[in-house]
């Protein structure tokens, strides 16, 4: 079972009226459950863990994982309101402005705790919950737990303009680093963390720190997988771009679920060229169909040719 632990929240996505004015229009969305999402339609066995308001979007966040065969076990009610992300886009390209103080997303304490199930194969983290005052310590401090026992998939997600404190989050990821089997980065997440050092020299930095593999998004200039012994790029799979919103997401589903089927988690030190070339093509396969789509709608696992 995969468990995938973060936010869940509301997107608001631009559309235009019909007096020509652009309006917002409300769609269930967060990164982490994006994937989630991705991950049950694609036939995985999944659970989310998150706290959701008991609010009329949250009932929307907790019907859409239901309908996308996403496990709910793990999901705590919250009665605060449901966290919201304003979306906007520039040729497709989307940009965010989130509003989460005081949400069902923050409402964690110092003595919250969860029961781990013992099914859990990978756990997969990221996106903004790692951030929050109150959820990023929750998250980061069961990340840590959770790599004791099963191996981690981090997508951190970079949004800079929600960091408060560069130098203290920088030395937070280094951390997160320490506990993650698997990165998962865009390009520019790369250049970000990267700062004024080289590309090169980050990626032997996070090599060292314990990651064992790292996979880096370029968008219609492929993916590209990097372990300290091996370097594997697969292209990207043309697609016509309506929107941008959740493809990075539902690529870290198809790459998970692609390691599921193949039961390979417990060899991520071994994966052979062709093993990985396969994971990488399904993420990418996955996300070409989320991008030609309204918003993040990732595919059903018969959508896919393999």
């Amino acid at each position: 079972m995969i468990l995938c632990c973060g936010e869940a929240l509301v997107d608001m996505l631009p559309v235009e009226a019909v007096d020509g004015r652009t309006g917002f229009a409300p769609a269930v969305g967060g990164s982490v459950f994006n994937t989630a999402i991705a991950l049950g339609r694609l036939g995985a066995d999944v659970q989310f863990h998150s706290k959701i308001a008991t609010d009329e979007l949250g009932q929307q966040l907790i019907a859409a994982l239901k309908d996308s065969k996403v496990g709910t076990d793990m999901v705590v009610e919250s009665s605060l309101p449901c966290p919201l992300a304003m979306v906007h886009l520039n040729n497709g390209h989307a940009s965010y402005q989130f509003y989460d103080e005081g949400t069902a997303a923050q409402d964690f304490g110092p003595d919250d705790k969860v029961n781990l199930p013992a099914e859990i194969q990978v756990a997969f983290f990221g996106g903004i919950s790692l951030l929050g005052v109150r959820s990023g310590p929750y998250y980061r401090q069961l990340m840590a737990k959770v790599a004791q026992y099963v191996p981690v998939m981090l997508d951190p997600n970079i949004r800079p303009n929600f960091i408060q404190d560069e130098g203290a989050y920088r030395a937070e990821l280094d951390q997160m680093f320490a506990h993650a089997s698997i990165l998962k980065v865009s390009d520019e997440d790369l250049a970000w963390i990267a700062g004024e050092r080289s590309l090169a020299a980050v990626i032997d930095h996070i090599l060292e720190l314990g990651t064992k593999l790292i996979l880096i998004t370029k968008g219609g200039d492929g993916i590209e997988a990097v372990s300290k012994h091996l370097r594997v790029e697969v292209p990207s799979v043309p697609a016509n771009v309506v929107d941008t919103v959740g493809a990075g997401d539902t690529f870290s589903a198809g790459f998970l679920c692609a390691l599921q089927e193949d039961q390979l988690f417990e060899s991520l030190l071994t994966l052979s060229k062709e093993q990985l070339t396969r994971a990488l093509s399904l993420g990418a396969q996955a996300a070409s169909i989320t991008v030609s789509r309204h918003g993040a709608n990732p595919p059903w696992r018969h959508e896919l040719s393999s």
